[in-house]
């Protein structure tokens, strides 16, 4: 089965069914796959072939989930780059994955107007917004333009193109945020994709019944998989564009009747900054998180509120998607762990010698799975570093580049990134384990451990903290806690307030962003 497949039957199965709800627009899933087809031919007719990448760069809206499937459907694989993404980086994917066609908005169409490098790959610009000013823009980058909207709403049927693709295809490239050097294309095949999104709605228990609000952007693999999971079950996705007005999403949840809400660590934070009593939501099934952990004192307060929502504390990353899930009923016993291997999935952890680790032993969690990529996009090194031989002859596994344990029953607990371990006076500290004391003071919103040069200890612990609003936490208090709570190795040598802490475009803490001058 190919990707595209989703929609097309849920379309025949639910035609009349709303299945994509964006501002004032909520559309049908026979109005969704109409009009992607629509859009498929259009790409086709300019010269997308199959096997061709689409970049996509536009925020969460109707004309983001349209392009992707229409992409899909004419045989090329879609690249989604956030809407944010400056001219220099977008121009440099445009031209490192070579793609034949780009989806954005007029004000984008400017921006890379005015850019002096050339995207000579690109065939066809879709415009979304203004006319005038995407012809304009258009006409100074050379390239042909045809717009969207007049695409969505020709009434001329046309039915899907004609396409050999096969599961083994490239159906995405997602890009990685970069903070390593430049940023890397995540290749994912149709079967990549659709074994990533049958395990987790099999896991997380999804019917057409279920209506998933997602404001985090599509350029995420972790919002564009709601888009995906909930087409294949024939559920309802609420698109929202961001979690900025914390208010408005929960109103949301209220008037739709969600049933199911993904969250990353920062949302927590804003949810649990407000009166979450003020909401009744008695048709919100579950909550999940993923990204990065959830501090455990967070896990107990979304409990408290939310006594009756199953909580799903998950595990992932790009170049697989997910690797675990916490069962809800495991969350109060075991609220630090991030569960074991979803479904259709083997993961262990190995020493740096690549044997495998008993329990209690901090190693490199290594995955096997058919989630897991096909590689980085032209960079066959980059690839061999973490796609490496398995236990079985003639297969490649995913060593994450993630230091985990597990306990006698398995389960696994995220220790921390192995580039991200700070070696202190002879030791190793994991900032997850000294976030998670500082995160359980009271007035604490969020905390971001470091290592900072230090002439003695080679490097010193430093956190960063924020509060909530009107909280009073003292250095000495963050200190006491640290000291109660962790080895004395592990206390922060120098701790800082500030009134936010930096975030990456997917919502998660940027440590890298953290200026420590």
């Amino acid at each position: 089965m190919q990707v595209e497949a989703f929609l097309e039957l849920s379309a025949i199965k639910y035609p009349a069914k709303v299945a994509l709800v964006c501002g004032q627009e909520r559309l049908s899933y026979i109005e969704l796959d109409g009009q992607s087809n629509r859009l498929a031919h259009c790409m086709v007719e300019a010269g997308v072939v199959r096997g061709d990448r689409v970049v996509v760069c536009l925020p969460n809206r109707c004309e983001t989930v349209l392009a992707i499937f229409a992409a899909l459907k004419a045989g090329a694989a879609f690249v989604v780059v956030h809407h944010s993404t400056k001219a220099a980086k977008l121009t440099y994917i445009l031209n490192d994955c070579r793609a034949t066609g780009l989806v954005t908005e007029d004000a984008k169409l400017e921006e890379l107007a005015s850019n002096t490098v050339d995207t000579p790959h690109i065939k066809v610009v879709f415009g979304v917004g203004v006319a005038q000013s995407c012809e304009v823009s258009c006409t100074r980058l050379r390239k042909r333009l045809v717009l969207l909207d007049s695409v969505r709403h020709d009434e001329r049927v046309h039915w899907t193109p004609a396409r050999q693709c096969i599961d083994l295809d490239l159906a995405a490239l997602i890009y990685t945020s970069g903070s390593t050097g430049r940023p890397k294309g995540v290749m994912l095949s149709h079967l990549n994709l659709l074994s990533a999104a049958t395990s987790i709605t099999t896991y997380l228990e999804n019917t057409s019944d279920d209506v998933v609000l997602n404001a985090l952007p599509l350029s995420f693999d972790y919002g564009l998989y709601q888009v995906l999971m909930m087409f294949k079950v024939g559920g309802r996705v609420i698109l929202e564009r961001s979690f900025g007005y914390i208010h408005h999403i929960l109103e949301q949840v209220v008037r739709e009747g969600v049933t199911g809400l993904p969250i990353v660590p920062s949302v927590a934070a804003l949810m649990l900054r407000t009166d979450l009593s003020r909401y009744c939501v008695p048709a919100l099934r579950y909550i999940t998180n993923t990204a990065a952990a959830l501090p455990t004192d967070h896990v107990r307060e979304l409990r408290r509120c939310f006594p009756n929502v199953a909580i799903y504390s998950m595990y992932g990353l790009t170049e697989c998607k997910r690797v675990s899930y916490l069962p809800p009923e495991e969350i109060d016993r075991r609220p630090a762990s991030v569960g074991r291997a979803m479904p259709n999935e083997e993961v262990y952890i190995v020493d740096d010698d690549g044997n495998r680790v008993g329990p209690g032993i901090v190693g490199e969690l290594v995955v096997r799975g058919a989630n897991v990529m096909k590689g980085y996009w032209e960079l066959p090194e980059e690839t061999d570093r973490v796609l490496k031989a398995g236990p079985l002859p003639g297969e490649r596994v995913l060593y994450t580049g993630d230091l985990f344990r597990a306990d006698e029953e398995g389960f696994l607990y995220f220790v921390g990134r192995r580039d991200e371990m700070i070696k202190t006076g002879g030791e190793k500290v994991s900032p997850r384990e000294v976030e998670d004391a500082i995160c359980a003071i009271p007035g604490v919103l969020e905390a971001a451990v470091v290592g900072v040069p230090d002439p003695v200890l080679g490097s010193a612990i430093k956190a960063v903290v924020s509060l909530t609003e009107g909280a009073r936490v003292t250095r000495n208090q963050v200190l006491g806690r640290c000291r109660e709570t962790l080895e004395s190795f592990m206390v922060p040598k120098c701790v800082e307030f500030r009134a936010f802490l930096p975030k990456t475009e997917s919502g998660k803490i940027s440590k890298r962003l953290l200026d420590l001058t």
